[in-house]
């Protein structure tokens, strides 16, 4: 299962909070399910904010993605009620780092989603991805991850 498998790594899912807009933290079409962008929050707060390149170091942000990519595992949970065997394979991760100019590491920093999906879903979890530098995030995070999965519907 999933879950145990995280809690061998000492991860485990957070509880999911309100979407904080006018939006879903999901949504199912077909066999796809696009989960939207998740942030670097446990228990309702960011757990990393500031810019790769100024005050976040290069490791702080691969953890920073990896409590993101956890969020996108909540949402994923939510959408197939908890049935793991239903996800057929992450399709698309796209990641985005809040960073200076000059910042040319974004790809390194999305590596700890990248990671941790191919770490619990072997081949199923390899994916196409988008690694992107920006000037601003949600509550000066400094990561966002969002993904498309494949699921049985």
């Amino acid at each position: 299962m999933l879950e145990s498998r995280l809690a061998e790594m000492n991860l485990a899912l957070p509880e999911l909070g309100a979407a904080a807009g006018s939006f879903v933290g999901y949504k199912k079409s077909g066999n796809l399910l696009f989960i939207s962008g998740q942030l670097p929050l446990k228990d309702g707060r960011p757990t990393l904010v500031g810019r790769l390149g100024e005050d976040v170091t290069l490791e702080q942000g691969y953890e920073a993605a990896q409590q993101c990519a956890l969020n996108v595992l909540a949402q994923i949970k939510a959408a197939i009620d908890g049935r793991w065997d239903r996800v057929v394979q992450v399709v698309r991760l796209g990641g985005f780092v809040r960073c200076t100019p000059d910042f040319a590491d974004a790809p390194k920093v999305v590596n700890g989603a990248s990671d941790l999906f191919v770490s619990l879903f072997g081949a199923a979890g390899a994916h196409a991805r988008a690694a992107v530098g920006v000037s601003s995030l949600p509550v000066n995070v400094a990561v966002e991850i969002e993904a498309v999965v494949e699921i049985i519907a």
